[in-house]
C-alpha cells in the first residue's frame, strides 16, 4: 500500500525553504544581515546616546527599529533610526534621561565608601552590585516597551517580576556586555546594539508566552 506524503512535511519544507532563500544580491544569508543590523542599531544609539539625558530614548528607538526587524523582516536605516529617535525625544523621556547619571552618581559615591573598610562593607558591597544590575535590566526592559506603556519604569518593574527567567537572559547580556567592554573596549560602541536586542527579544518572547 502506497501512502501519500502528508502535509506536515511539505509545509516544513516550504518554510525551511523560505529561510535559507537569499534575495537577489544578498551575499551572507538573512541571519548576517540581522547581525549587521545590530551592529548599525549600536553604533547609532551610541553616537544617540552622548548628550547623556537622550540616552532612554536612543535605547527605545533602537528597540522599535529592531522590533520592525525580528518581526517584519524590515532592515535598518539611518534615517528610520531617527525618526524613531525623534519620536521618542519628549519632555517626560528628556526628564527621565537626567535618572542614570544621577543614579551613576550615586553609585559611585557608595562605591568610594565602601572601600573605605567601613562596618558592613563585605555585605554591602554584593547588594550594591545586584541593585545595580537590577535596574539596568528593569531600565532595558522599560526601552524595549511598546505603546501604551513606552518608557514606563514602572511598567518596565513589573515584566521583569513577571516574567525571572527573561530577566535573568537579560541580566546575563548585560554582564557579558560590561566583560567585553572592560576586556576589548573597542567593542563598547556596539555594545548597546545587542543590549537593545536582546531586550526587545526577552520582550517579544515574554508577549509569546
Amino acid at each position: 500500500m502506497t501512502h501519500a506524503p502528508t502535509a506536515p512535511t511539505v509545509s516544513s519544507k516550504s518554510s525551511r525553504d523560505s529561510r535559507d532563500r537569499r534575495e537577489p544580491g544578498e551575499v551572507f544569508g538573512p541571519g548576517f544581515s540581522l547581525f549587521a543590523d545590530v551592529l548599525l542599531v549600536g553604533l547609532l544609539t551610541t553616537a544617540a546616546c552622548l548628550p547623556v539625558v537622550t540616552a532612554p530614548a536612543a535605547f527605545a528607538a533602537a528597540s522599535t527599529a529592531l522590533r520592525q526587524t525580528a518581526v517584519h523582516g524590515l532592515p535598518v536605516r539611518a534615517g528610520a533610526y531617527v525618526a524613531h529617535l525623534r519620536a521618542h525625544m519628549t519632555a517626560r523621556v528628556l526628564a527621565a534621561g537626567c535618572v542614570p547619571p544621577l543614579l551613576a552618581l550615586v553609585l559611585l559615591i557608595d562605591a568610594a565608601l565602601l572601600r573605605n573598610s567601613l562596618p558592613g562593607a563585605a555585605v554591602m558591597s554584593p547588594a550594591l552590585a545586584l541593585l545595580t544590575l537590577g535596574v539596568m535590566v528593569v531600565g532595558l526592559r522599560a526601552t524595549a516597551l511598546e505603546a501604551p506603556h513606552r518608557l514606563s519604569a514602572r511598567e518596565g518593574f513589573l515584566r521583569s517580576v513577571a516574567d525571572p527567567r527573561g530577566s535573568l537572559l537579560l541580566a546575563g547580556a548585560v554582564l557579558l556586555s560590561l566583560l567585553l567592554a572592560w576586556s576589548i573596549p573597542l567593542l563598547a560602541p556596539l555594545l548597546s546594539g545587542p543590549l537593545a536586542f536582546a531586550a526587545t527579544v526577552v520582550g517579544l518572547r515574554s508577549t509569546a508566552d
